[in-house]
């Protein structure tokens, strides 16, 4: 495999590794072992020149991580050298999650998205799981509005951050892409396998344990290493969050050398 995969399905093609950017919007109610401070605008600029000069084209950000969308939309130079994955029906204030997934809010969310990151498209927009994905996926108008929005050329690429295996399996039959935790203590490997078998795109979240992880190479190797227990030709990226530059540096390297 190489560092830049195809989407099956899609047009886009992404960094095996994805920027997450949590950590440049929020520092509340999050769940990483350390307490961090929200870089400056300098340090931000860095870490994205860092990131794309490494290979990596993907970004993962959501209404949901504090102003991240904001400042990426203020900071991120060369728009066309990046895939920018954003989300739908999750907002944060006042220290707590707010959910909705209606027609309205779904709508309004992507058109502030576009606002904020000063661009006319989004490549990715992933539904923001409240844990009912079953529930949102059925019963609610938040797909077909994503599809809409997909026809008018706003979104190039729908899909769904996911909690369950049965709502992962449910968005990966719907949709482009599933986004799916794996890592060391969780493996959904039954939705892996279902969207690989009916050649869909598959994100990693919480690959690194949101920090926690006892061993960062550990990590690496189950996510990229040919092993048992997992296809790596199934992943087409893996979001991962540092906003330290040597941290990020250490993962990309130990991720190109085991793709290699």
């Amino acid at each position: 495999m190489t560092f830049h995969r195809p989407v099956p399905g899609t047009n886009l093609t992404v960094s095996a590794l994805g920027l997450g950017t949590v950590k440049l919007g929020r520092d509340q109610s999050v769940k990483y072992p350390q307490s961090f401070t929200i870089p400056d605008d300098n340090q931000v600029r860095h870490l994205l020149a860092q990131a794309r000069e490494s290979g990596i084209n993907l970004i993962d950000t959501a209404p949901a991580y504090g102003n991240s969308e904001e400042r990426l939309g203020i900071l991120l130079d060369n728009r066309q050298d990046w895939v920018i994955a954003t989300k739908t029906g999750e907002d944060f204030s006042e220290g707590k999650s707010h959910f909705d997934f209606s027609a309205q809010h779904t709508r309004t969310s992507i058109e502030r998205s576009l606002k904020r990151l000063q661009t006319d498209y989004l490549d990715i927009v992933l539904i923001h799981s409240d844990g009912n994905d079953l529930d949102i996926l059925e019963r609610t108008d938040c797909v077909n509005t994503l599809r809409t929005c997909q026809e008018e050329g706003k979104i190039r690429a729908i899909g769904m951050s996911t909690k369950t295996i049965d709502g992962g399996i449910k968005a990966a039959s719907l949709l482009d892409i599933v986004m799916i935790t794996y890592n060391l203590e969780q493996q959904d490997q039954a939705v892996l396998d279902f969207a690989q078998e009916n050649n869909k795109g598959v994100l990693v979240k919480k690959g690194l344990m949101s920090g926690h992880a006892n061993s960062v190479k550990e990590s690496m190797e189950l996510l990229f290493g040919n092993n048992a227990k997992f296809s790596v030709s199934g992943i087409h990226s893996v979001i991962v969050g540092s906003i330290n530059p040597d941290h990020l540096a250490q993962n990309i390297a130990l991720a190109k050398e085991l793709i290699d």
